[in-house]
């Protein structure tokens, strides 16, 4: 009997736990079909998420313009230098003999002037000797022209006397001879002063020869100081000297090692400036360059400080821009103080840019924005950015529907061109699913921007005139360049029947979670609006048959 009622006991318990495990898990009638969140006022700080690789704001290479052996280091790794401060030397052995043998040179060109320079002042007094030897020449030969002219006057009386028979014979040749004698005195001092002329002309060649010779030397004397001048800039450049103010973040030499400076200036170190300031060179993808300015605020970590928040601002954005399978990006300056020198060059950078920030605004859960009921178009996971959810949905999703009532709304077309918009956007739809198949990320943004050019374009042709310009000015207005412009979204609401019913809303800057809502009819703070399902398995049931009855309870 015991045992009996043992066996009772067990048998009990087993159909109890069968019971709770294998009981039907339906909801309660009360369970409701979809989950609803309340539209609230909040912050939205929408944000550009980047990274980058930390950079100097200068960094000045060191090089060797000469070829040479290092025979000394004075800087490492992490030292501090000043600008001028030695950092390594060359071997100067051989510069220094070339330096002496020029130096020798320079003074012996230096005593060949003073050689031809005596000889050029020589040349100059024999020239002075020569000028005064023919002015006595010249002043002897008047005196000699002026005693012939007096033997003449004395030889004509004496031959008019003798004429006469008063004179004498003697008186007469006398006063000959006299006239003869003058006569060639006089010859002789010209004679002389031609002579004298003639050493004069040789006298003034040689002096325009030393005068050549003077500045032969003196151009000899400052050919030879260039080169001393040389050599001596050569033997300053074996002293490898810091250009700056900084420390040096790379050593790329030895001691004993030879460097070769003949096409282009082996680098021996690496000086950053000033680390106290410091540079972070971003990759700025372009659908998000629009929406950097100067001055932003920028936060960012390293992986060196993981539970560290480091703040800077944008500087610039360069407008280079590099193309790297077909995805093109711009490189964004984030200028960060430094000051505590924790953030070293070559770090990499994960940021985050403060592009809009908005307080006290309506904001909407991203998952309202998400959320379509069943029989609508696939939704996307949380994590797929905004632009590839678009482009998978073609057109089709939350961006194409808002669209297309906007463009009703606003344009007015004609039932015509309602038809043939429709067709565009569905065709563009399945051609875009296609297309995005096997693409990567980058790839994808690429593909929908120029889908969303094309549609554009489509969409414009099958208007007339008037509704094209008013297509344009909406699409202006409403172009997503930057996140902070507005575009049109849509999300629903329980209608009196527990149903979701559509409301086109129209939508500013997003932080991931949020997104901010601008005030239009039907949209207030503390509405409901659907994020999801209901109870398990209430979104995979149709929305008019209520809460789904759960299936049994394993385990």
């Amino acid at each position: 009997m015991r045992l009996w009622a043992i066996g009772a006991v067990v048998g009990a318990g087993a159909l109890a736990a069968g019971y709770f495990a294998l009981r039907p898990t339906g909801g309660a009638a009360n369970d409701v079909a979809y989950r609803t969140a309340a539209i609230d006022r909040g912050r939205i700080t929408a944000s550009v998420r980047a990274t980058g690789t930390l950079t100097p704001m200068t960094t000045v290479v060191v090089g060797s313009q000469l070829s040479g052996q290092i025979v000394e280091i004075l800087a490492d790794y992490n030292s501090q230098v000043k600008a001028g401060q030695v950092v390594a030397r060359l071997n100067s052995d051989q510069i220094k003999t070339r330096r002496d043998a020029a130096a020798a040179d320079l003074q012996q060109a230096r005593a060949d002037l003073v050689v031809k320079r005596a000889q050029l002042e020589r040349a100059k007094v024999a020239r002075t000797k020569a000028d005064s030897t023919v002015k006595d020449q010249e002043a002897q030969r008047e005196r000699t022209r002026a005693q012939l002219a007096d033997a003449k006057r004395t030889f004509d009386r004496q031959n008019e006397l003798f004429t006469r028979g008063a004179g004498a014979q003697q008186g007469l040749d006398s006063a000959r001879t006299q006239v003869e004698i003058q006569t060639a005195t006089l010859a002789s001092n010209e004679a002389q002063i031609a002579s004298l002329t003639a050493e004069i002309a040789g006298l003034d060649a040689d002096i325009g020869l030393a005068q050549g010779q003077v500045q032969s030397g003196e151009a000899l004397i400052a050919q030879r100081d260039a080169k001393l001048k040389d050599i001596l800039i050569d033997l300053e450049r074996t002293d490898i000297r810091s250009p700056v103010d900084g420390v040096v973040v790379q050593r790329q030499v030895d001691l004993g090692q030879t460097v070769a400076a003949s096409l282009s200036a082996p680098v021996l170190f690496q000086i950053a400036q000033d680390l106290r300031t410091i540079d972070i060179y971003a990759n700025i993808d372009e659908a998000d360059v629009g929406r950097l300015k100067v001055g932003q605020e920028v936060s960012f970590n390293v992986n060196a400080y993981p539970n560290r928040t480091f703040q800077g601002k944008v500087q610039m954005v360069r407008l280079g821009a590099q193309t790297i399978q077909n995805v093109v990006t711009y490189t964004g300056v984030v200028r960060v103080e430094n000051r505590d020198l924790a953030l070293l060059p070559g770090m990499t950078a994960n940021l985050q840019i403060v592009t809009d920030d908005r307080q006290d605004v309506l904001r909407v859960p991203n998952a309202a924005l998400r959320f379509r009921p069943l029989g609508g178009p696939t939704a996307l996971p949380a994590s797929a950015p905004a632009e590839a959810q678009t482009a998978r949905t073609g057109g089709g999703g939350r961006a194409a529907g808002a669209l297309r009532e906007r463009i009703e709304e606003e344009v007015q077309p004609t039932p015509e061109q309602k038809q043939a918009i429709a067709a565009i956007m569905s065709e563009q739809r399945s051609g875009n699913r296609q297309a995005m198949a096997g693409l990567s990320e980058e790839e994808r943004r690429a593909a929908f921007r120029a889908a969303r050019t094309e549609l554009r374009a489509k969409i414009a042709a099958v208007l007339d005139p008037e509704r094209r310009t008013k297509f344009e000015a909406m699409m202006q207005e409403g172009r997503p360049a930057a996140q902070s412009e507005v575009t049109p979204g849509r999300v629903y609401v329980l209608d009196g029947e527990g149903q979701p019913k559509p409301i086109a809303i129209r939508l500013g800057p997003n932080d991931g979670a949020f997104t901010q809502v601008l005030p239009a009819a039907g949209i207030a703070e503390g509405i409901e609006v659907v994020i999801g399902g209901g109870p398990r398995n209430a979104e995979a049931a149709p929305a008019s048959r209520g809460p789904a009855p759960r299936g049994p309870r394993l385990f």
